[in-house]
Parts: C-alpha cells; structure tokens; sequence
C-alpha cells in the first residue's frame, strides 16, 4: 500500500517494492489463505491466476513474504499501515495485553479494546484520502464498524457487499470514479475452507476455483491507467491429527510450567510466565520443543528481527516472554482453552514457505 500511494505522490508514503510502475488508478484484492506455494500447485483450478504468476512483482516471477506471525489480524494491519508488526502493534493471533493482563484476540478484538491507542498510526487509506486520493474498500458488510477495520483499514468510503461478483464490480466502479483511486477488496473463503477442510480438499479446490473467476472478473474491468494487484495475507499448511503432529499444550504438564498465558496460535505461539519464571520456561520450551520449532525469548525474537526492525515500547510487552514458531508440519494446540482453533485441519502463523510466501500478481489497463 505505501509502494502504490508513493506512486501517487502521497505525502508520507515511501515506495517498498521498488518493481512495482505507479499507477493513477490501483487496486489491491486480498484473498485471505491462498499463498503462494498452495496457488502454484493447483494450477487447473485456478487457471487466469496461474497465467500471471510471471507478472508477479513486477514482471520478476517472485512472491513477496508476509510477515510474522503469519496470521489474518497481522497482515491486515501490515497491509493497512505499510508497518511491521512491532510498530502497528498487533503481533499476533491473541497477545497479552499489558495493561489488564488479559489475553486479546486482535482478529474479534475481544474483550474490547480502544482501538486507536491500540493501533495509534494512520493508515494508507487515511493518508491517501488526505492529499485527494479516492480510497475506498469493498468488502463483506460485516466489517464496516469492526475495530480491526477501524485499525488497519479505516480512511475513505466503506462499500460492503455479500457477494464476491457484486464486490468485483463495485471495487471496478470505484477504481473509475476518480482520476487518482486507491481500492482495496477482500475474500476470506479460501481461508475458511482450508481451516475447515485442508488446502488439498475438495471444498477448498472450488473456493479457488471460484475466486480465480472474481479475479479475471474485476481484471476484465479495469478502467484505464489502473492496475490490479492480488495477494493474500498468509499461506497455510495441513496438519495430521495424530500425536506426532499435534502436542496438546492443556494435557503436557512440562509445557505448562510456570505459564501464566499462553497467546498467539498452534504454530506461533507467544507464551507469558509467571514472574520470575521466564527463564525456566525458555529452558523448557527449547527441550520439549527444539527440535520441532524455533524457540526464543522476547528479546531474542526482537533481536532477530521477527517482528521487524524494531519494537515500539508500548508493544514490547505484548509479546510473549517465550516465542515459538513452528518449524515443522507440527501444532502446538490447546485442546481445552482453544477447541475449536485445535480441530482445524489447515493452518498456518510460522516462518516456512508456505506460510509466508504470497503473490503479487498484476494486471495492468
């Protein structure tokens, strides 16, 4: 998003993805799940998809990388604000919230939480509205008024509608309505199915097969001088229910020693001790878990960059004192607290390939 305001001389934006040609007209369409690896492997099923995996990134046939954790409510605030994790300040799936000491989930932001000393940056949107820009969102009504939105996407007109073809032609409407337009549609579908069923189902084969024809779709639309990118906010992994593939959190006594709150997902996981145990549990964590996932404390996390270059202090402590990623085609579930998170199939939050690698295909009018 600030790659394509820069292009239109946005005052505060700053090009990142210096392959991309600016446009006066530029729509962003993020289909939630599809990553990378899981669009090159069905190339039948999404056929006009395929034919553009050339143009990715500007015509260099690359993906781009999300960042981590690899999960909805992260993304969308990266995509939203152009900011890493560790300055929008949402670094996970449910984080601890410093002051009530409670665990967040920042995708339903509950229990609710003022949004705007959350998340205290603008978005693109709001920047691009500011110096002329047409921005707009067209997405499923049900966002309108949520925090998340607020937070990572808020700025210009809102247009919610329930069908994907009714989206397609409102977001081709609005790239029109305006010499300079910045647009942004979203799919969660795709996600959805392969939460539910795996990425290699059925029901997930005919949700891209379907959002392959909403692409070409709004492609076949275009307005002139406007180009269309499509991307995702994470990729996902399929995970075997057995005991070598899922290591139930609530039923090993090792794991939950000196945890006061365990945060984030199955394969990103920030774990909060209780004082004075930190260390401990690192020491834990690493021999229960190192050889199935990358295990670090905050401060070496934040040192490596996981959570980009650099921390904001009132952030800092919403990451775990324990972070883990996954490494392997494992998940660390909590059968208990979590039942219906640790029943999915298709998962995702860690650091692999397919997880964080996700197109950038362009069409251009």
């Amino acid at each position: 998003m600030p790659t394509l305001a820069a292009g239109m001389a946005v005052p505060g934006t700053t090009a990142a993805i210096p392959e991309l040609t600016p446009a006066d007209r530029n729509c962003v369409f993020l289909i939630d799940g599809l990553g990378w690896e899981q669009l090159k492997a069905h190339p039948e099923e999404a056929p006009f998809m395929t034919s553009l995996l050339a143009a990715s990134r500007g015509g260099t046939g690359r993906p781009i990388t999300a960042g981590y954790p690899a999960t909805t409510a992260t993304s969308l605030a990266s995509v939203g604000t152009g900011l890493p994790p560790g300055a929008h300040g949402l670094p996970g799936y449910t984080v601890r919230n410093p002051d009530t000491g409670e665990l967040m989930n920042q995708l339903r932001w509950q229990p609710w939480t003022p949004p705007g000393p959350w998340q205290p940056y603008p978005t693109v949107f709001e920047l691009a509205h500011r110096a002329g820009v047409h921005a707009a969102q067209v997405t499923s009504p049900a966002f309108a008024n949520t925090p998340l939105t607020k937070v990572a996407l808020s700025g210009g007109s809102f247009h919610g509608r329930l069908s994907g073809e009714e989206r397609m032609d409102v977001a081709a409407e609005q790239l029109a309505a305006a010499d300079r337009s910045l647009v942004y549609t979203y799919y969660a579908e795709v996600d959805g199915a392969g939460h539910r069923f795996g990425v290699d189902s059925d029901t997930w084969r005919g949700q891209l097969m379907y959002v392959d024809r909403l692409v070409q779709r709004l492609a076949e639309q275009l307005p002139a001088r406007s180009a269309l990118y499509v991307t995702a906010d994470h990729g996902m992994v399929d995970i075997p229910f057995d005991e070598d593939h899922r290591v139930d959190f609530d039923e090993d006594w090792e794991l939950k020693a000196g945890v006061a709150l365990l945060g984030g997902e199955g394969r990103a996981r920030h774990v909060y001790a209780v004082p004075g145990a930190a260390d401990d549990v690192l020491t834990c964590w690493r021999e229960v878990l190192g050889e199935q996932f990358w295990v670090a404390s905050r401060d070496e996390a934040i040192e490596a960059g996981w959570f980009g270059p650099a921390v904001d202090e009132r952030v800092y402590h919403r990451i775990g004192d324990v972070v883990a990623a996954a490494r392997d085609d494992v998940l660390l579930i909590a059968s208990e607290r979590e039942p219906r998170e640790s029943a999915m199939v298709g998962n995702h939050g860690s650091m692999t390939p397919a997880e964080q690698l996700v197109p950038l295909l362009e069409v251009r009018s």
